[in-house]
């Protein structure tokens, strides 16, 4: 298994935006292989789920995955919105998630507030921070303004 995950690491592109389309694939696909691939490998790193607690470190972020993916398989997710705050070593990305869920009337979308916080590290960049938050239909109707620059 530490070459599979390996590979998975050396498989992951140079940039945060990369490494955030393979979170999104994996919660996609179900794969938890792929998605802790995207995770750093250090002891501080933070999942919080909506409304969920704060869950840290690797093991205990892979056990809450795998719970999320035993209650269904992937999660079928969307990333839209996403406005970056990019700087040498460190990434902030904060997105709207359309999320489709099983509610006893069958499928529904839900909208969730998620920032996702990513560190270049000597295995390249990697998430370390994927804070989610309910969100609602007011926050998917927001049309992203242009990029604007201040002098």
């Amino acid at each position: 298994m530490p070459r599979h995950k390996a590979t998975l690491h050396a498989a992951l592109g140079g940039t945060p935006d990369e490494v955030e389309a393979a979170f999104y694939e994996a919660l996609q696909t179900g794969d938890i292989e792929k998605l802790m691939a995207c995770w750093a490998d250090e002891d501080e790193i933070a999942c919080i789920h909506p409304g969920g607690p704060r869950v840290v470190g690797v093991g205990a972020i892979r056990a809450a995955f795998d719970a999320l993916f035993a209650h269904g398989g992937a999660v079928h997710v969307q990333a839209e919105q996403i406005r970056r705050v990019d700087s040498l070593a460190s990434a902030v990305h904060h997105v709207l998630e359309r999320v489709e869920v099983m509610t006893p009337d069958g499928p529904a979308k839900a909208h969730v507030l998620a920032t996702n916080v990513y560190h270049k590290t000597p295995q390249g960049w990697r998430l370390v921070v994927h804070h989610a938050s309910p969100g609602t239909t007011e926050d998917a109707a927001q049309v992203p303004a242009g990029a604007q620059v201040l002098h």
